[in-house]
């Protein structure tokens, strides 16, 4: 894949997307801390004890479901750019010259409904922040009680990086076939009736390999950036605090 990309679109086609993705990611983050610190902190408001696991969960869920409302069409951005292959290096031949002219085009031609395609299967991807949280918080719990310290205890930058990578795979491995699912949706080549079209033709045609193309480049690239962010939140909202 690395080879025939380098071939035929140089270095910027390894970079399709790379700015939408910027946006996308630091929006989504920031996004997502501030409604999850925000319920997390409403649910805990007249409580003595920590949240339980579900209860993470849920909250999670629902710092998710907001957090797409606001950057469902950066995704959908970033999936037309990339998905450019059929010019090549040619940029004349390109559809979208970057990422505000594929916002400007998509709205154009199809509308609110296609900066929002992909949202229905987004809602259930949901599912992977809140597993994510829940299984980072309770790494960090779990942990605490082992070494005999209170649950809230800060933990060392190794600590963190551990408990981030870990309820990262986790979460990557539990919930990447609704990424699949919704990227088939987003794109612009492909025509499908909708989520369960989708999934009854990769079953048909790929089987089970199908709903897990790419989860390895997938984990390589989300992890490391995965852990950086959450030592980072993890040490401003110590010193905030």
């Amino acid at each position: 894949c690395l080879s025939t990309i380098w071939k035929q679109e140089g270095l910027r086609g390894l970079y399709q997307g790379a700015i939408p993705n910027v946006w996308g990611a630091g929006a989504s983050w920031g996004l997502y801390f501030f409604f999850y610190n925000a319920i997390k902190a409403h649910k805990t408001e007249d409580k003595m004890e920590n949240l339980g696991a579900i209860e993470h969960l849920v909250s999670a869920a629902e710092a998710g479901v907001m957090t797409l409302c606001f950057t469902n069409p950066i995704w959908v951005t970033k999936t037309r750019l990339m998905l450019q292959y059929e010019a090549g290096a040619d940029l004349s031949k390109k559809q979208y010259k970057g990422m505000f002219d594929a916002l400007i085009k998509i709205y154009r031609h199809e509308g609110i409904r296609g900066l929002y395609k992909g949202f229905v299967p987004g809602l259930f991807g949901t599912s992977h922040g809140a597993l994510q949280f829940m299984a980072y918080e309770d790494l960090k719990s779990r942990y605490n009680k082992y070494k005999n310290r209170p649950s809230h205890m800060k933990l060392n930058t190794l600590e963190y990086i551990a408990m981030a990578a870990m309820s990262k795979i986790f979460a990557v491995t539990t919930t990447y076939p609704y990424q699949v699912v919704r990227a088939r949706l987003q794109d612009q080549h492909n025509r499908y009736s909708g989520v369960l079209d989708v999934i009854h033709r990769t079953w048909r045609k790929e089987g089970v390999r199908g709903f897990y193309k790419g989860i390895m480049p997938n984990v390589i690239r989300v992890t490391p950036a995965c852990c950086i962010t959450f030592v980072v939140y993890e040490k401003v909202s110590h010193l905030l605090l």
